[in-house]
């Protein structure tokens, strides 16, 4: 009986050992899922929540959100305005912005919005004509060589690019896509931990996240939490659209080298042509009182070739709304702060002449996507830190091509006065229209299909050499040489800020674009 009794007694104790630790365990985990303290990364660890936090479901956060999202991470996507967007920016993706929305699996969004072909580049200056192709035989573009057009949001068509963009990353279901507007970012000792923000019934609250990614645009009210660059505006676009009507050449996009920059033209979708034009501060004339308008009629007009006049004029004519923006230039920077990252307009702009904003934003989507691959958790600021600085350099050989490109070619087309800089106008004007390898390699730059720094600074040389025999001939002058040292200082000032901006390792050793190429220009997806 004793002997009974000993047993039963310490069974019954083993039972409450094991019911207490249970409950222990159990109400552990459950405090778990709220906060939990990392003793190794030192880093608080929010469980339950997304694993990142994304500001901005325009191209570059949609993209992103979906890119992630495929490789297992929960997504939070906050946009201030979910209606389509109403846009004159980004209506054009270059063959390698293309490439790189195929790599992430997001081709299809150009499907159905009505995107137009384009093939070529046609040139206009002094009554003359150069039509100069994206070139079709490099072997070392493994996608078709042709870039788009297309409304990159308008609230007359449904399913247009941001939206179908959007649709898609919203299909995962680990993909919370939420209307708010983010007010601040939630930072503790230098480590940004989430975001402060008013949902669409008008609260205030928060979100949590082991990386937050600012991605709201040039206007972005976050990024001076984050940096301290600011944007230059350098000069305005003006645009407008004549509905109803096809150019001769619907595959061409129109450039005309025109005073006092270029004028723009190309098929927007199937029954619209874009029109559009660049202004300097100042110079603007009052779109209200109808100055605007007689200055596109009497002044600009008259300089579009005759074949493409009518449909200028035919926007005008029938009331289009003209819109202006300014065309803003800024560098790349880190921010010194952990947890967060910036992308797209909000970390670094070029002129928009070049078209190609978001073939950058789409190569860095796809970089960043890779380096976060292999790290199961983000909540480790310490590594992902590591990876943004790897991500910043990784880029160059993209974002320092497209942002010399962008500066220089912006500059050429401004007409002057001066001798050594329209000496370079008519030399670009000249390079371009010769043909051969020298259009065709400068063309592969432009449209994304060669990303080699190295390669633009030997075309720019190239330019600046035909300018210096234009200015010395037909025999050298004193007034000849002497405009011919300014036109080497032009080009010395178009590429001297950028070498030091981006990084004189990165801009003249090839190695760093073979290893960009090897990566991220091979015709698999990641």
């Amino acid at each position: 009986m004793d002997m009974y009794l000993t047993h039963v007694c310490l069974w019954t104790t083993l039972l409450s050992v094991v019911v207490t630790w249970a409950i222990s365990h159990v109400s552990n985990r459950r405090k778990k899922t709220t906060k939990l303290t990392d003793t190794t990364a030192g880093q608080e660890i929010r469980y339950g929540g997304p694993d990142v936090i994304i500001v901005g479901a325009g191209v570059g956060g949609s993209a992103l959100a979906y890119a992630l999202a495929k490789d297992g991470r929960r997504v939070h996507v906050i946009e201030r305005d979910m209606t389509e967007p109403v846009r004159m920016m980004g209506e054009f993706m270059q063959p390698g912005g293309r490439l790189m929305l195929a790599k992430l699996g997001l081709q299809d969004c150009l499907e159905e919005i009505d995107a137009q072909k384009s093939t070529c580049l046609s040139l206009y200056k002094d009554g003359k004509k150069a039509v100069v192709p994206f070139p079709v035989k490099d072997n070392n573009f493994p996608y078709e060589p042709t870039g788009r057009t297309f409304h990159n949001g308008h609230r007359r068509h449904n399913g247009r690019f941001v939206q179908r963009l959007r649709q898609k990353a919203s299909s995962l279901p680990n993909v919370r896509l939420e209307e708010g507007t983010v007010k601040s970012l939630i930072e503790e000792k230098g480590v940004i931990k989430g975001v402060t923000y008013k949902n669409s019934s008008g609260e205030e609250t928060t979100a949590f996240a082991p990386l937050t990614v600012v991605c709201d645009g040039c206007f972005s009210n976050l990024r001076r939490s984050l940096n301290n660059n600011d944007a230059e505006v350098m000069s305005y676009q003006v645009g407008y659209i004549s509905k109803n009507c096809q150019l001769e050449e619907p595959e061409y996009l129109h450039l005309v080298m025109a005073k006092p920059s270029f004028t723009m033209m190309y098929q927007l979708s199937s029954t619209e042509v874009r029109c559009g034009l660049e202004l300097f501060p100042g110079q603007i004339p009052s779109i209200a009182n109808g100055d605007m308008t007689n200055f596109l009629r009497n002044t600009m007009a008259p300089q579009v070739p005759p074949k493409l006049r009518k449909i200028f004029l035919k926007g005008i004519d029938e009331g289009a709304q003209i819109k202006v923006m300014p065309t803003k230039r800024m560098a790349a920077t880190l921010s010194d702060k952990k947890g967060a990252i910036v992308l797209g307009d909000a970390f670094n702009m070029r002129h928009p002449s070049i078209a190609s904003g978001m073939m950058v934003l789409l190569s860095d989507i796809l970089i960043l996507r890779r380096l976060l691959q292999p790290l199961e958790y983000l909540g480790d600021t310490n590594k992902v830190s590591e990876v943004i600085k790897s991500f910043y350099v990784i880029r160059k050989p993209m974002s320092a091509t497209v942002n010399t490109l962008g500066t220089a070619f912006s500059q050429v087309l401004i007409a002057s006065t001066d001798k050594a800089k329209e000496a370079m106008r008519q030399g670009c004007y000249d390079y371009l229209s010769s043909g051969g390898f020298g259009a065709s390699g400068l063309m592969a730059l432009l449209g994304g299909m060669n990303p080699r720094p190295l390669s633009l600074i030997y075309h720019l040389f190239v330019v600046t050499l035909s300018a210096t025999v234009q200015l010395l001939s037909p025999f050298p002058s004193p007034l000849g040489i002497w405009h011919s040292l300014r036109l080497f200082g032009l080009s010395m000032k178009l590429l001297v800020p950028h070498l030091k901006a981006e990084g004189i390792s990165q801009m003249l050793f090839p190695a760093y674009a073979a290893v960009y190429r090897k990566t991220y220009m091979t015709a698999t997806t990641i």
